[in-house]
């Protein structure tokens, strides 16, 4: 085997390997219809228990929108004017389609979501054999262990935009890639499609609007595209917008706007130096996620993509993928830390990983390609690098946490943005960045030595793949069950008697888990809220704080309610007007 390639091998080396026995046409392809059926149905088993939103308030807002898209009343939405998006709505709305309950267009939700998030298995099948040269047995197991990582399959069982990210990343550097080594209109039109897409599902979709309009700009300066082709490559993007503006003006004021706009708390989250090191710990904190979870990968990866930059070896194709792949990665981790500082006006996270976990699976399969067609002294480099990275990044994120925790503060992780750090870390109530190391070297060494000798490459891929079904479990057993536990409001909104029709408001006195459950099972108009005293003279039915004894225990009969139920544990009754 060559020793001095890393990113691609070369395809006399490729063509060596046991992969060459001839395969009928249609094998492959039926393995990854096969698989993409396997990989809806493991989704949807996964979510089985979850029948109300639990990632609140994000599915909450893609909810609401959804439905009053599909002609159904509107709602709040978290969202604010200048980050509003309506493409992930725009997906869900045919399950709010026609009258029925909520749970019904949930689970209808659930499904849409597990078709497109399994849509990475072929495309990284793809990717592997297109961009990575790998043989059609890597492929496809590589392929099945980007599509099962839990970065991403985790949320096709939620109502959130992140479960079509990957697959859009995937599929838009694939364009990326085909757009250099064969440069022609409907190429750039293809690539400016996929760019556009991510603006119309996403506010992190500006980072690689304004990569597109780079790498469109260097194209051109360089005289490797045509002004048509210019054209052809934003044109879509344009296009993405104003249709994400129409829809928004259709929507008109059905869904009403909660979220801060962000201002100059983003500027000054960036304006002194205290801040610009606290979000470089942040950027930091998420690159070295990336390592972790992917087990060394990310770093073998980022080191042969920047050899690549620097001393191109695979073609132009290849460097100008790598190229825009690294400077998303860093763009995405930054424009989130700094977006996010400036609107929590607090401490950050001690990790945010959910704006750049999109990027995992793409990372997870460079990685894996540099290990299954390099030399041995380059995959020993490349891990290195890797290893560097992972106790770096722990030294640093302890430091962090033990400084923060000495000036009276507690980072914790934010809301459903690392669940597969927790899994495989433990750190179930604080973050264990030493832990997190430890895992992803040993992963990184035990994935470097297997490859090493020929005959244990397939099993150490399907190892993987294994991790990756253990962890979503773990999630599922110790994240997911307690979460669907603590905020499914019991009894149901249909047994305690609120009937069709019936004008519905909730108190602000109502936990505001509950008060959203309780407010979706109320699928015929927008409930609206109100405070701790008298309800609005419109409302027929309230949910309020049932709290025996305590203080804040609303009475609904001093305004002449009669309650008709509810549970006094979860703090919640529903009552009607007598």
């Amino acid at each position: 085997m060559a020793s001095g390639s890393d990113v691609i091998e070369r395809p006399e080396v490729v063509a060596a390997t046991p992969d060459t026995a001839p395969v009928r046409r249609w094998v492959v392809p039926l393995l990854l219809v096969v698989g993409w059926v396997l990989s809806v149905a493991w989704r949807m088993w996964l979510s089985r228990h979850v029948v109300l939103p639990i990632a609140h308030t994000d599915e909450d807002s893609y909810l609401n929108t959804a439905r009053a898209l599909a002609g159904g009343p509107g709602g709040f939405s978290s969202e604010n004017d200048l980050l509003r998006r309506v493409g992930y709505p725009m997906l869900i709305s045919p399950a709010f389609l026609g009258d029925r309950d909520f749970s019904d267009s949930y689970r209808i939700v659930q499904l849409i979501n597990a078709m497109i998030n399994s849509l990475l298995l072929p495309l990284a099948y793809l990717l592997g054999r297109r961009l990575l040269r790998l043989p059609r047995s890597y492929a496809l197991l590589g392929a099945v262990a980007a599509a099962t990582l839990p970065a991403t399959a985790f949320y096709a069982g939620v109502a959130m935009i992140d479960t079509v990210m990957a697959p859009l990343v995937v599929a838009w550097l694939l364009a990326v890639h085909r757009w250099i080594e064969r440069p022609g209109p409907l190429a750039a039109a293809t690539v400016g499609l996929l760019v556009g897409g991510f603006h119309l599902l996403h506010s992190r979709g500006l980072v690689i609007v304004a990569v597109h309009a780079g790498l469109v700009l260097l194209l051109f300066v360089r005289r490797r595209i045509s002004p048509p082709a210019v054209l052809a490559a934003l044109l879509p993007v344009l296009a993405m917008a104003l249709v994400n503006a129409a829809a928004i003006h259709y929507l008109g004021d059905k869904v009403y706007l909660l979220g801060s706009t962000p201002g100059g708390g983003s500027v000054e989250a960036v304006a002194s130096a205290q801040g610009v090191v606290r979000v470089s710990a942040a950027v930091a904190t998420q690159l070295w996620y990336l390592v972790v979870i992917t087990f060394g990968m990310a770093g073998v990866a980022w080191a042969s993509a920047v050899r690549e930059l620097w001393r191109p070896r695979h073609g132009d194709a290849t460097r100008w993928t790598m190229g825009v792949a690294l400077v998303v990665t860093v763009g995405v981790a930054g424009g989130a830390s700094v977006i996010l500082a400036g609107i929590t006006g607090k401490p950050l996270d001690a990790i945010y990983g959910r704006y750049i976990q999109m990027l995992a699976p793409f990372w997870l399969l460079v990685g894996l390609g540099v290990l299954l067609t390099a030399g041995r002294r380059v995959v020993l480099r490349r891990a290195a690098v890797a290893v560097a990275l992972l106790v770096g990044g722990g030294a640093l994120i302890a430091v962090r946490l033990a400084y923060v925790a000495s000036r009276g503060h507690h980072l914790r992780y934010g809301g459903f943005s690392a669940p597969d750090l927790v899994a495989l870390t433990g750190g179930w109530r604080e973050m264990r960045p030493v832990v997190g190391s430890l895992i992803g070297i040993a992963g990184c060494l035990l994935l470097v030595a297997t490859v090493l000798v020929p005959r244990l490459r397939m099993p150490m891929l399907g190892v993987l793949v294994v991790a990756n079904l253990v962890t979503m479990q773990v999630i599922d057993q110790r994240i997911v069950r307690p979460a669907v536990a603590s905020t499914a409001p019991t009894p149901s909104v249909a047994d305690v008697g609120v009937r069709p029709g019936e004008r519905v408001w909730a108190s602000t006195g109502v936990h505001y888990v509950l008060r959203f459950n309780l407010s979706h099972q109320v699928t015929w108009t927008d409930v609206r809220w109100f405070g701790l005293g008298q309800p609005p003279a419109a409302a027929q039915v309230v949910f309020a704080r049932w709290a025996p004894g305590q203080a804040d225990d609303w009475d609904g009969t001093s305004y002449g309610f009669v309650r008709l139920g509810g549970n006094p544990a979860q703090h919640w009754a529903a009552w009607r007007r007598a």
